[in-house]
């Protein structure tokens, strides 16, 4: 498995985000909070983690919902997944929001998401007059008959 440098600064009072098992894909962030917060049904709010990175060009960090976090309580990130680009300096934030039907709180060091971090390409634009034609064509969603 390929093994990626990467700076970081924790402003928080937690340990940095770890992989929990050899074969996991992404790392959990934590609320960076010093009192609990309770989101009511359908809130949403921006939660800090207290960390700061320079991923190398060619990456982005994902920040996906956790699914313990999603089926226990209903609460999820918005912008899922959210991207960090690698020239972005600032400090990694999530955006919560409750989709369950009562208030849910959430304590400081809660483990509210989870980072991924991606090799991305950037493309370059051929602009032509006709594209190659496969099985599918263009039938849209739903259209392959797979059940």
């Amino acid at each position: 498995m390929e093994k990626l440098s990467v700076n970081i600064i924790n402003q928080s009072a937690f340990a940095l985000p770890a992989y929990a098992t050899s074969g996991s894909a992404g790392m959990d962030l934590r609320a960076n909070i010093t009192e609990s917060f309770t989101l009511q049904p359908l809130e949403r709010t921006l939660v800090p983690t207290g960390l700061f990175m320079a991923l190398p060009e060619g990456y982005e960090a994902q920040i996906r919902p956790r699914s313990g976090l999603a089926i226990k309580q209903g609460l999820t990130c918005l912008n899922t997944p959210g991207t960090i680009d690698a020239d972005y300096r600032g400090e990694i934030k999530v955006i919560l929001i409750n989709l369950s039907n009562e208030p849910q709180t959430v304590l400081p060091g809660d483990r509210i998401a989870q980072m991924v971090i991606q090799r991305v390409a950037q493309v370059e634009w051929l602009a032509v007059e006709t594209l190659d034609t496969t099985n599918r064509g263009s039938g849209g969603f739903g259209h392959t008959g797979k059940i």
